[in-house]
């Protein structure tokens, strides 16, 4: 007897390498979390910070649509009745008992509505999400 398939599905590495090598292109990611960055100043860290968020936001706002999950301010009180989205939706601090639950949003979670990135050659290797740069 065989075991029954498994219900989980695999992840694509192929699009997880394709945004990693756009978050390093355009923000220089790889090298910042690389950095041994302890013994920088605050200001040094700071600017290259500034780099990297400002090239990744330009990355997600070109290749994804993201909404936030919960429409409501954070710190708004909320009740979740029975039956609410738990993937959508995490319950912290003192989780007794069942829903329905009242609450206040401390962060109104993300949800990508459209997913915008490149084909690719079947010559490509996505694992080289940024090339060697030889000067000359």
């Amino acid at each position: 007897m065989q075991p029954a398939p498994s219900a989980l599905k695999e992840a694509s590495p192929v699009a997880a390498l394709q945004l990693l090598g756009l978050l390093q292109r355009d923000a220089r990611f790889i090298d910042f979390v690389e950095e041994d960055i302890a013994n920088y100043s605050d200001s040094d860290i700071g600017a290259a910070a500034r780099l990297v968020h400002d090239g990744g936001r330009a990355v997600l706002r070109e290749h994804f649509t993201i909404k936030p999950v919960r429409t409501e301010a954070e710190g708004s009180r909320i009740t979740l009745q029975e039956g609410f989205d738990a993937a959508a939706v995490r319950l912290t601090s003192n989780v007794v008992g069942r829903a329905s639950f009242n609450g206040s949003i401390s962060h109104r979670g993300w949800k990508v509505e459209d997913t915008r990135l490149s084909k690719l050659a079947p010559s490509h290797d996505p694992s080289i999400v940024a090339p060697a740069e030889v000067e000359l």
